[in-house]
């Protein structure tokens, strides 16, 4: 039972390690250190804006004390209103000055990142709603005709930006479904990339690959598509929080004479010694996921397998499958695939390749 509850520690320790990073070894050495505490740093332009939009309001509120001192100042009708615009200016900066003491002193202390990103954007939000709605309480004082207004405007806007608002919708959608969040690599359509923002009304990837390259590098390009595309296109999300690993095969055309053994040895052995035991570790944790559904009896190897079939063009194909971090992919088969071709072709009487007049 002891065994058990330290396996299930264990396991909770690496799923924790796994919502925070992406690197195998990283999430290794999280998993086996204590956890540590999340540290708030104060910005000093943080401090700057907080001070500036206080010293705004204060201002403003000097002005409406001097006003209401010197009333013979301003005629009556001028008065009221250069009162009104000036208790609205108040009532922004002093919207502003507490948004950003929250926005800095409360949301700014969420350990997690990818939380504390949607916040601030929801937030802001909140925010902005509530500035206009000030603003619109300024400008009109006639609170009937305003709503009218606005409900003319709204119609036709309505009409006019289908498109914007089923966008600003998915925003929504994507905040409370998190189909993928800020940081993880994902497939939609025709873009594949990492996501570095996701804003109101639209989406922006790093693209990776793409038409010129055929390995998981930086093309230097972005992607942009609306949110609204969540909508009507399946998402492939290779960066999931509870396990940001795929798996990824190599694969050897060999002769029907090579030794079979001896090939298949070779390519678990190397496989085992760059990433056996980190392997071993992220497997433990697909199972405990596993067995929380419905396709818990599936049989998902701790080890790197290897697989032979018969190719199309006469020669064996030897196939290692293993793990990997999606972002790790190309440096990672390429690194394996140098070692196994070094042991390998040590062994020319054991590995037959093919020929460069035969292929």
């Amino acid at each position: 039972m002891e065994r058990r509850n330290k396996e299930q520690e264990n396991l909770s320790r690496l799923e924790r390690a796994a919502q925070q990073t992406a690197d195998p070894k990283t999430m290794q050495q999280k998993a086996k250190k204590p956890e540590e505490k999340f540290r708030f740093s104060l910005r000093t332009e943080d401090v700057w804006w907080t001070a500036g939009f206080a010293a705004a309001a204060l201002l403003l509120f000097g002005i409406q004390v001097l006003i209401n001192w010197r009333l013979e100042w301003l005629d009556a009708p001028l008065r009221v209103r250069v009162l009104n615009y000036v208790r609205g200016g108040l009532l922004i900066f002093v919207i502003l000055t507490v948004a950003n003491v929250i926005e800095v002193f409360l949301i700014g202390r969420i350990p997690n990142r990818v939380s504390r990103f949607n916040l601030k954007r929801i937030f802001r939000l909140v925010v902005v709603v509530a500035i206009v709605f000030v603003a619109i309480s300024v400008l009109f004082v006639n609170w009937y005709a305003a709503v009218v207004s606005l409900g003319l405007i709204s119609l036709i806007l309505g009409f006019a930006l289908q498109m914007p608002i089923s966008s600003f919708i998915a925003w929504i959608y994507i905040l409370v479904r998190a189909p993928y969040r800020v940081g993880d690599r994902i497939r939609i359509g025709d873009a594949h990339g990492d996501v570095i923002d996701v804003s109101y009304l639209d989406t922006t990837l790093w693209e990776f690959g793409g038409e010129y390259l055929w390995t998981d590098h930086p093309s230097g390009r972005i992607i942009k598509f609306p949110n609204s595309t969540v909508f009507d296109t399946p998402v492939f999300n290779y960066s999931w929080p509870l396990f940001p690993y795929v798996w990824n095969e190599i694969k050897f055309q060999l002769a029907y004479e090579s030794d079979l053994e001896f090939v298949a040895q070779t390519m678990r052995e190397v496989v085992e010694e760059q990433i056996g035991d980190i392997m071993s570790q992220k497997v433990k944790v697909y199972k405990h996921i596993l067995s929380k559904t419905p396709v818990d009896e599936l049989e998902v190897k701790e080890h790197p397998v290897v697989h032979f079939r018969v190719s199309e063009n006469t020669w064996l194909e030897a196939i290692v499958r293993y793990l990997v971090p999606p972002k790790e992919a190309g440096r990672t088969k390429t690194r394996l695939i140098k070692e196994m071709l070094a042991r390998m072709n040590a062994k020319p009487d054991r590995v037959l390749f093919p020929k460069s007049n035969l292929r």
